[in-house]
């Protein structure tokens, strides 16, 4: 197999901090790769900015000026990680045989690569970054976590467990990718269904080097339930199951409540009833919701608004 040109694709959002730290590491991860005759002189490292307000951009800028084996795109405005992230796999696409997806905090294990590189030489289309342990996380994220990828699973998405977005995957994959046009994003959902020969490769993850992470708590419950609501319509049906259980309960209490005024022995009950009312109420509440998230991305997708627009770029097309 010839030497594959590889892209190494970073998405940032107000990283001016850590991207002085990381670049090096990530540049001098490439020239190991392309010393050890894994993949071609072409290569490059591309970083996406996403809309960050801060000297991001700039920085990304100096380094594409300083070397070329970096380049860079611009979107128009922040648009999250996930597009971010598939706008610089797009872009890289129709310029390499392969693209390896990294966040630039510098958490994931670049040594993992080489492990990637040499599956792809042996076959693999996609190769999933996989989390050896979760040391790192706190108790709480870790559980969040850990019991996420197993809901999902459980729930129909097919998802690599404890993968996020570190991975390996070729152009062919990516031609076939860009056919999927939904505007709600869950890559490490999407990328199970497109197929091809797939494996892992295990690391450790790290402390960030720098800087502050930019997925709070919030973020991540609401890329949790993206995922969920994107990748399956089982929450409808669980939805649809406590409705008929309700329903079937409902009729007995009816049946029970005309048996008991047939014989006289009705019961008055303030609490019973205030209970049973406030907890079909919540039940009510909790399916509305549940139906109208499915509604909005239905509405979000008919709209068939871009995902991203690309607004600058650090060399010439």
């Amino acid at each position: 197999m010839d030497k594959p040109v590889l892209y190494i694709v970073i998405p940032c959002y107000n990283e001016q901090e850590v991207l002085p730290v990381t670049k090096p590491m990530f540049l001098n991860k490439l020239n190991h790769l392309i010393a050890r005759r894994k993949v071609s002189e072409q290569s490059r490292i591309l970083f996406v900015n996403d809309g960050s307000r801060d000297s991001t951009w700039n920085l990304i800028q100096e380094f594409a000026n300083q070397e070329e084996k970096i380049e860079g795109i611009s979107l128009s405005r922040n648009r999250g990680h996930q597009n971010a992230l598939l706008a610089g796999l797009m872009e890289a696409k129709d310029l390499c045989d392969i693209t390896i997806s990294i966040d630039c905090d510098g958490q994931d294990d670049l040594n993992a690569m080489d492990e990637m590189v040499e599956a792809y030489h042996k076959g693999a289309d996609i190769v999933y970054g996989v989390r050896s342990k979760r040391d790192t996380d706190t108790f709480f994220k870790r559980t969040t976590a850990e019991g996420f990828y197993k809901l999902m699973n459980k729930l129909g998405g097919e998802v690599v467990y404890n993968h996020a977005d570190y991975r390996l995957v070729s152009a062919k994959v990516l031609e076939e990718f860009s056919n999927f046009n939904e505007v709600n994003l869950f890559l490490r959902g999407m990328f199970p269904l497109v197929g091809f020969n797939s494996t892992s490769v295990y690391y450790e993850r790290h402390e960030r080097l720098k800087g502050e992470s930019h997925y709070p708590l919030k973020k991540m419950l609401a890329l949790a339930f993206d995922g969920i609501t994107s990748l399956s319509i089982k929450p409808i049906r669980i939805v649809t199951g406590i409705g008929i259980a309700f329903s079937i309960i409902s009729f007995l209490l009816i049946v029970y409540a005309l048996i008991s005024l047939i014989h006289g022995t009705v019961v008055s009950g303030w609490t019973s009833s205030i209970i049973v009312t406030c907890l079909l109420g919540g039940i009510q509440l909790i399916s509305l919701g549940v139906i109208g998230e499915y509604v909005g991305k239905t509405y979000l997708e008919t709209k068939h608004r871009p995902r991203y627009i690309i607004s600058n770029r650090t060399y010439k097309e």
